[in-house]
Formats: structure tokens, C-alpha cells, sequence
């Protein structure tokens, strides 16, 4: 068992941490960028904001705190650690348990190292959210929600309920467009922050769930779809 759990950290080192290295490296290189050859791009992308900033309701501010909140850290890992221990109940499989708590690890790991290290201002208008301490670039919110939650519809395969399979894949790819939206609109992020958070959320999630389905077929237990436990 110890060997097999050795396998399972070099294989996540291998398939998700060091593409995770490469990844942040992409991350960092284009933010740089942004924030000195591409600085003139940086100031013209300000015109969304600034438009979503000059429609602002009451109405849809009240809106867009409760879709912002949903990428809030605490919400995050609240929901992650939630649906991780109703998967591990369901399924006794600890891999297919772990890929989200991976997926959001990894994500903002990528994002918080970054975003201290590009260190871009966020957009000239009014934030109708606290700002944290980490910069713009790039939407943590927006990176966070995205890994989770794709993460969910990659593990939903799994469900047998067709209907259900179908409603929890279209909920959990609605809800990381809806924190986008919110960061945007309420001042929070430029366009390529959360263009960047979410393809960062994107990949980790990827990564994690590769990693699974590797260790899954070393282990023998994803040779068909209908060996594998399913969810109700």
C-alpha cells in the first residue's frame, strides 16, 4: 500500500505539478508583457469595465455580489471539502475523490505566486468588492471557481441518471461565467485577468483529472466505463 501511495505522489508530480511549473512560467510571461510592451493594450481593455461600470444598478449590483461571492476562497473550499466527502461516501475511491481538492490546489498555488509576482493595478473604476491583498492579474475568483467546478463535470460522467448527469454538468459550467461576469462588472478584473483565471482554473482541473484516469488505469479500475462505481 505504501508503494502504491508513492506511485500515486510521483504520478501527481509528474502529470500535474510540474505541468502546473510550466503553466504559472506562461502565466507570468504574459502578464509581464501586460504590464510593459502590451501596457497600451492594458489601458484600452479599461473601456469594458468602464462601460459595465456606467450601467450599474442597484438591482445588479446586488446581483453580481452574491455571483462574486460564489468564487470567494472560503466558498470555494467550503464546497470543495462538502462534495469531496460525499464522493469519497459514494464511491470508496480516494483518487476520484481527490481530483477537485487537486484542482483548486493547484490553481491557486499558480495564481497567488503569480499574481504577487506580476503585480498588476486593478481597473481605474469604482471596486464594489473589497480589494485582497493579491493583484489583478489574474482573477483568483473567477481561476478558483472554474477549477472546481469543471472539475465537478468531469467526475459528473459518472452519474448514472442521465437527467442528473446532464443538470449538474449544465449548472457547474454556468456558475464560473457567472463569477466572471460579477468580477468584471463590479470593477474587480480586467478582461484578460479573468480570461487568464479561467484558462489557469481550466488546465488544473484537466491536469488533475488526468491524473486520476492515469492512476485509475495503473490501478485496473477504468479499463470500461461500467467497472467503474457509479454515481446515483
Amino acid at each position: 500500500m505504501d508503494r502504491v501511495h508513492r506511485e500515486d505522489g510521483r504520478d501527481l508530480i509528474t502529470r500535474a505539478v510540474g505541468p502546473g511549473i510550466v503553466i504559472w512560467g506562461l502565466i507570468v510571461g504574459f502578464g509581464y508583457a501586460l504590464t510593459g510592451p502590451l501596457i497600451g493594450f492594458s489601458r484600452e481593455e479599461e473601456v469594458v469595465n468602464k462601460d459595465l461600470a456606467g450601467q450599474r444598478s442597484s438591482t445588479w449590483n446586488t446581483i453580481t455580489m452574491v455571483w462574486s461571492h460564489m468564487g470567494n476562497t472560503e466558498i470555494v473550499i467550503g464546497v470543495c471539502v462538502l462534495v469531496t466527502a460525499v464522493l469519497l461516501w459514494r464511491t470508496r475511491d480516494w483518487l476520484f475523490s481527490l481530483v477537485p481538492l487537486i484542482a483548486i490546489s493547484l490553481q491557486a498555488t499558480i495564481f497567488v505566486i503569480a499574481a504577487n509576482v506580476v503585480g498588476r493595478p486593478r481597473p481605474k473604476v469604482s471596486h464594489l468588492d473589497p480589494a485582497p491583498p493579491t493583484s489583478s492579474y489574474p482573477s483568483g475568483h473567477v481561476g478558483a471557481s472554474t477549477a472546481l467546478y469543471l472539475s465537478f463535470v468531469l467526475l459528473a460522467s459518472r452519474i448514472e441518471h442521465a437527467w442528473l448527469r446532464w443538470s449538474v454538468t449544465v449548472v457547474c459550467l454556468l456558475v464560473p461565467l457567472l463569477v466572471t461576469y460579477a468580477r468584471l462588472y463590479r470593477g474587480m478584473h480586467h478582461v484578460t485577468d479573468v480570461a487568464v483565471g479561467m484558462l489557469n482554473g481550466l488546465l488544473c482541473a484537466l491536469l488533475a483529472y488526468g491524473w486520476y484516469r492515469h492512476r485509475a488505469r495503473e490501478a485496473g479500475k477504468l479499463s470500461t466505463r461500467e467497472k467503474a462505481p457509479a454515481l446515483t
